[in-house]
């Protein structure tokens, strides 16, 4: 070790790849000194061979305003998706344990600590917090960790697991109920409820529509043409859907009201982004001069979805239609009944005889031609 002392404080001096390196302590006692000289040896020597020092982990304060921006700039033409974000960010910072934390504090037994705080939590009516609540609360802090630890910000994210409990919304129309709705309904709804239902594209899916990606002119053997969806959070999301018969109708007939575009959107409205955002208030009027059982517009997806499933459509089909990230996802359409299970017996005995016959008939071609 090459320490001496200059004035009251110890400086250390010492050759490195040929290069002096000569540097103060600051410190006064000469054991510390050589611990300092040798802290500054170690670095020197991860960097000759490529090891870099890692940043400071941030607290969750000072990251979070970096993933508010993120999320802003990821979802700038979904206004509701950025509220979804804000207001979940806003709640998490009012829990004091975790706002001054460093991120690689976080744990799990931290955050079963907010969940409990957040279980009694009221409301301003006094109404206690419903678990889809802290479940979407639970869901952005899971984004925020996985996205700071693919950013090699911190090692390992936490488990976060949903809530049990949370009362689903998939409701399920009927025919009738389709009937009495669709008859009540004033335009745009009209139109999108019937993009809904005969597609089980997602709201916001249709309200962004562009004339682009909407092709009358059917692909291969196809009959009426389908709809490009090129945006979504997963690949599957981005997908083809097929039109049908109504759906082309009406889409023939909007395209042929704003004459014939062949750029903007189907459904152009005075908004921010031009396009339609919300049908909100003609849902409301249309249940009401119905008459039919309060639903929200994304039950009309699960309703064809499930009608899918009830027409005989496998899992593996109505993923790809409705764009699902997990065939899992999918599955909850799809209830074979026993006949429907018989009939999948059936269809398999049908074919095996099919392919039988077939075999047969090779075989006798062969043995005629070899006599």
């Amino acid at each position: 070790m090459s320490i001496f002392k200059r004035g009251r404080t110890y400086w250390f001096n010492f050759i490195f790849h040929g290069e002096r390196v000569q540097q103060s302590t600051r410190q006064r006692n000469p054991n510390v000194a050589r611990q300092i000289e040798s802290a500054y040896r170690t670095k020197l020597a991860k960097g000759e061979v490529g090891i870099t020092e890692r940043k400071p982990v941030p607290t969750f304060s000072v990251f979070e305003k970096r993933f508010r921006e993120e999320m802003r700039a990821r979802h700038a033409a979904k206004p509701k998706t950025v509220v979804y974000y804000e207001n979940s960010l806003n709640r998490l910072l009012e829990f004091e344990p975790l706002r001054d934390l460093r991120l690689d504090r976080v744990d799990e037994e931290l955050i079963a600590s907010y969940v409990m705080k957040r279980k009694i939590a009221k409301k301003r009516n006094g109404k206690t917090i419903v678990v889809a609540t802290v479940n979407r609360e639970l869901e952005v802090l899971r984004r925020m960790l996985r996205l700071a630890q693919e950013w090699c910000i911190i090692d390992r994210a936490p488990k976060i697991s949903r809530l049990p409990g949370e009362i689903q919304r998939e409701r399920i129309l009927d025919h009738g109920e389709e009937q009495f709705y669709l008859t009540a309904a004033k335009q745009p709804l009209r139109d999108v409820a019937n993009v809904i239902l005969d597609t089980g594209m997602r709201p916001e899916e249709v309200f962004r529509m562009s004339w682009p990606n909407v092709h009358f002119q059917p692909a291969g053997k196809a009959r009426y043409g389908y709809i490009s969806n090129p945006l979504g959070k997963t690949q599957n999301a981005r997908r083809n859907v097929s039109l049908t018969p109504r759906v082309k109708a009406l889409l023939e007939m909007r395209h042929a009201q704003q004459g014939h575009p062949s750029e903007g959107w189907v459904f152009p409205a005075a908004t921010k982004s031009g396009c339609l955002a919300s049908v909100k208030s003609q849902h409301a009027r249309a249940l009401k001069d119905s008459g039919v059982k309060h639903f929200v517009l994304y039950s009309l997806r699960h309703t064809m979805l499930t009608r899918l499933g009830e027409a005989g459509a496998d899992a593996f089909s109505i993923q790809k239609i409705a764009g699902h990230s997990s065939i899992l996802i999918s599955q909850r359409y799809v209830h074979p009944t026993p006949e429907r299970i018989e009939g999948a017996f059936a269809l398999l005995e049908s074919y095996n005889s099919q392919k039988a016959k077939e075999l047969k008939e090779e075989q006798e071609r062969e043995h005629g031609l070899v006599q």
